[in-house]
C-alpha cells in the first residue's frame, strides 16, 4: 500500500489522541482548538479538493464513532470543511497557502464552517439563543484553532512532503 494513503490516517489517530487527552488542558473557558481540522486543511491543500472531501468524510466518520457524538454531524461538517479547504489547492499556490499566514486564514474559514454546521446539528436546542451559540461555539473556537495553526507554519514537519 502506498505511504501517501496511510499517512493521513496515522496522523489522524495521533492527532485525535492528543486532541482528546492533552488539548482539554489548554482550554480557555471551555473552548478548545480543533487539531484534527488543522491536519485536514493541510492534507486538503497539499493534495486536491476531491481528496479533501473524502478525507473530511473519513475523519468525521471516525470522530463520530470514537467520541460517540451524533452519528453524521461531525462527518458532514468535516466533509464540507475539507471541500472548502480544497478550493485553495491550486498548483501554483499550494506552497504559498501552506507556508504563510494564509494557512491560518484558511483554517479560520474552514473551522468557522465546521463549527457552525456541527453546532447546528449537535448543540441546537429550542431554548438556546442562536447568536450566543454561534459566538461561543463557532467564532471563538474558530479563532482559537486559527491561532494554534500559526504554530504549524513554523513546524519542521510541514516541510516534508507527505
Amino acid at each position: 500500500m502506498k505511504w501517501e494513503l496511510i499517512t493521513p490516517f496515522i496522523t489522524f489517530f495521533v492527532v485525535l489522541l492528543v486532541q482528546i487527552t492533552v488539548i482539554p488542558l489548554i482550554a480557555i473557558a471551555g473552548i478548545i482548538p480543533d487539531l484534527v481540522l488543522i491536519s485536514l486543511v493541510y492534507f486538503s491543500i497539499s493534495r486536491d479538493q476531491y481528496y479533501g472531501t473524502v478525507l473530511g468524510a473519513s475523519y468525521g466518520f471516525f470522530i463520530d464513532l470514537i467520541t460517540g457524538s451524533l452519528l453524521g454531524s461531525s462527518m458532514l461538517s468535516k466533509t464540507i470543511a475539507g471541500f472548502t479547504a480544497g478550493y485553495f489547492s491550486t498548483e501554483t499556490k499550494k506552497d504559498i497557502n501552506i507556508s504563510t499566514y494564509i494557512f491560518s486564514l484558511i483554517v479560520f474559514i474552514c473551522a468557522l464552517i465546521d463549527s457552525v454546521i456541527f453546532s447546528f446539528f449537535s448543540a441546537f436546542d429550542v431554548q438556546t439563543n442562536i447568536i450566543k451559540l454561534l459566538f461561543e461555539q463557532a467564532l471563538l473556537s474558530s479563532l482559537y484553532t486559527a491561532m494554534v495553526s500559526i504554530l504549524f507554519i513554523f513546524s519542521p514537519f510541514r516541510r516534508r512532503k507527505f
